[in-house]
């Protein structure tokens, strides 16, 4: 069976990590008799829309969330950055008063980005460069960026250092919005910075065209999966996927299962339910994304063009995120 999964960072990484448990292959890790054992094909779709230049190195957190998940490096505590992490190196540049200081660099992941930034500036495209590191990693899952060219999310927020006669409202990265500040400082709008000119990763196209379903991880909406999907050749590509198109709501009780995509539902004038998270999606029968919605045991949703179901959606362990996965195949009337 072909999966493809449409994810962001932590949630997406860790929704993986059940796909893979479903379809009995290894939750971390390759499948251990061989990648062609299992009779299966995953492809992740990653978003790219929070990647950012710092200190000379490209960062890609989604990406990088993903192969350290999947590949037994993760910091499991935090959910992102690599385990047994020490940061020598973010303090030296502390000490130096180097900006940004408000974004930490471990050790560990500094090689990462170095190893990336070398490639990128030698000509190597993106998605040339996340094969070459999952090849250390061994993720068991194709990764793919969205796009091998430069989709960056900024966000217009109101001004967090606001002065006399000084502007009220600031455009900043979203990870300046997202960690320095913690989402506090309202958000107005975001701004795919790059996305009109992108063009799809051809590979990313034709994994989610030919799978046999198309699962949306229960990322962040608006910058991990909306961003993914403004990117040109993405939509085309989901209208004419041949597999179901089921997603997973990341919004469970009115709450964010992580993270803070409250804040940014808030700035797109979306409610923070999972009822309203799949209607802004939109059911695929009314022209949207969704064939079909999971949305929380306890939770209601109405998505028109789309059938709903409430399952179990809480990612206490792999086995628990293999089951919503489970869910989701039925969903979409296919068999692992």
């Amino acid at each position: 069976m072909k999966v493809t999964v449409l994810v962001g960072g932590v949630g997406g990484a860790r929704f993986l990590l059940g796909v893979k448990a479903a379809l009995g292959l290894p939750a971390v890790g390759p499948a251990q008799s061989g990648p062609d054992a299992s009779g299966h094909e995953i492809t992740a779709v990653v978003n790219v829309g929070d990647d950012i230049w710092l200190h000379g190195l490209r960062i890609c957190p989604d990406l990088d969330t993903c192969m350290y998940t999947l590949g037994g490096g993760i910091d499991t505590e935090r959910g992102w950055g690599r385990e047994g992490e020490s940061w020598a190196v973010r303090d030296e540049l502390m000490a130096y008063e180097a900006d940004p200081t408000w974004f930490g660099l471990g050790d560990r992941d500094v090689a990462t980005h170095l190893v990336r930034s070398r490639m990128l500036r030698a000509g190597y495209p993106l998605s040339q460069v996340t094969e070459a590191l999952c090849h250390r990693w061994q993720p068991g899952v194709r990764l793919l960026p969205v796009t091998d060219d430069r989709v960056e999310t900024h966000v217009v927020i109101d001004n967090p250092e606001p002065v006399p006669d000084g502007p009220p409202q600031v455009a900043v990265h979203f990870q300046e919005w997202w960690v320095r500040h913690q989402a506090k400082p309202t958000a107005q709008r975001f701004a795919s910075v790059g996305a009109e000119t992108a063009k799809v990763l051809p590979e990313a196209a034709a994994a989610i065209s030919d799978a046999d379903v198309v699962l949306v991880a229960p990322s962040n909406p608006v910058v991990s999966i909306g961003t993914l999907i403004q990117v040109p050749g993405v939509p085309q590509a989901l209208v004419a996927a041949r597999g179901k198109i089921v997603g997973l709501s990341p919004i469970v009780g009115g709450r964010p299962l992580r993270g803070m995509a409250d804040a940014c539902l808030t700035a797109i004038g979306v409610e923070t339910s999972a009822e309203a998270v799949g209607r802004h999606y939109g059911g695929r029968g009314e022209g949207g994304l969704l064939d079909g919605w999971l949305v929380h045991t306890g939770d209601t949703a109405d998505v028109p063009g789309a059938e709903t179901r409430a399952v179990p959606l809480l990612m206490t362990d792999v086995e628990a995120t293999a089951e919503m996965a489970r869910a989701a195949f039925e969903l979409a009337g296919v068999t692992p």
